[in-house]
């Protein structure tokens, strides 16, 4: 599986000018004919992939480099910009739109004469991506924007936003070509460290998704009497922040969800995840049911690894990646250079690469 990042930005209101907005979306569709002319279809999606490279484009045409707005903005103008001629679709966007996603998903793969296997597997990919990062990467951030991308050979990729409101902060999560969701992520992840995040995808929450989906293939009439058995252990499986279960925890509904989840009995936790019903409070549960009846631990450190920021709210750095960060600076100013992409917008593009 390829997760390749996420980043955090600064949470700011207002819209994109419609005047930058116009032109915006001119820039962004022939650069990205460039990068498709001279490196193929995939890869433009592998760049867009890579939060360096997509926060190195959205200065280059012309938005704020750190705000949350540069996301949102980047994936309009792309979706606008490029010409499906070029062998690309863009589905997706920000609230409401990013629930039309399927259906945009499977108009485009018409278009582009994908077969129904491919279709299936890109609808498959926008909906596991969404439910991944809201629901098994539990770090704070809802999830309000959502953009999916993919060539007419089945490539794909996905940029999508959270916010937090508590910190007022965005997290940006970015994949490519997964072929699982749910087994040890291979992440790039940049952001603002937050003190307790339940990341169920990684190696170390292994063996509770195991027992995840051994706990719901078991009868949740016995799961329940178990757990009044051993209402006196609640106590000992206490840690930071409350990472632990009460039995008033699991509501009626969630019962009715495990209930659910019993009758379907799923093969593997990636068919758990998928389960409409099965949301972040479940898996949460689950988890630590897990960790009351297997002795399972899950991970709960968050899975960031570098940041556009010098330190973290704890004082330890998570430094950009200089090298990438720079490669994507160089590959844009190359193309734009010899391709000299009209006077007026090259020169203000190299003013932006150069404040960068």
């Amino acid at each position: 599986m390829i997760k390749t990042g996420s980043m955090d930005l600064p949470l700011h209101s207002g819209k994109c000018p419609p005047w930058l907005f116009a032109r915006m979306k001119v820039l962004a569709g022939e650069i990205s004919e460039i990068i498709i002319d001279e490196h193929g279809t995939r890869e433009l999606l592998l760049r867009l992939s890579n939060p360096m490279f997509f926060q190195a484009l959205g200065c280059v045409l012309g938005f704020d480099w750190h705000s949350s707005g540069l996301t949102t903005t980047v994936c309009g103008a792309l979706k606008e910009g490029i010409d499906k001629e070029t062998g690309i679709a863009v589905c997706g966007g920000k609230g409401k739109a990013s629930k039309k996603t399927p259906d945009e998903i499977e108009k485009n793969a018409e278009e582009l004469d994908l077969s129904t296997a491919k279709t299936e597997a890109l609808i498959k990919a926008t909906k596991m991506s969404a439910k991944v990062d809201n629901n098994c990467i539990q770090d704070s951030y809802v999830l309000y924007h959502h953009s999916f991308f993919f060539d007419e050979n089945g490539n794909w990729t996905v940029v999508q936003q959270g916010m937090n409101d508590a910190n007022g902060y965005a997290r940006r999560y970015h994949w490519f070509n997964s072929s699982s969701f749910v087994e040890s992520p291979n992440e790039t992840i940049a952001g603002i460290k937050e003190e307790s995040v339940l990341n169920l995808v990684s190696e170390m929450s292994e063996e509770v998704r195991k027992a995840s989906v051994d706990i719901v293939k078991e009868n949740p009439l016995r799961l329940k009497n178990k757990l009044e058995g051993q209402s006196t252990l609640f106590g000992e499986f206490k840690m930071p922040e409350r990472h632990w279960i009460e039995k008033n925890d699991l509501t009626k509904r969630d019962w009715e969800m495990l209930r659910l989840a019993y009758e379907f009995q799923p093969r593997n936790y990636e068919e758990l995840v998928a389960l409409k019903g099965i949301g972040a409070k479940s898996l949460r549960a689950l988890a630590l049911l897990s960790k009351l009846i297997y002795g399972k631990e899950a991970d709960w450190k968050d899975p960031i690894k570098y940041s556009f920021a010098h330190g973290g709210k704890d004082g330890i750095p998570y430094p950009v990646d200089k090298k990438a960060y720079d490669d994507s600076i160089d590959f844009l100013r190359n193309i734009i250079i010899e391709r000299r992409i009209g006077d007026e917008k090259t020169k203000r593009a190299l003013m932006h690469l150069s404040s960068l």
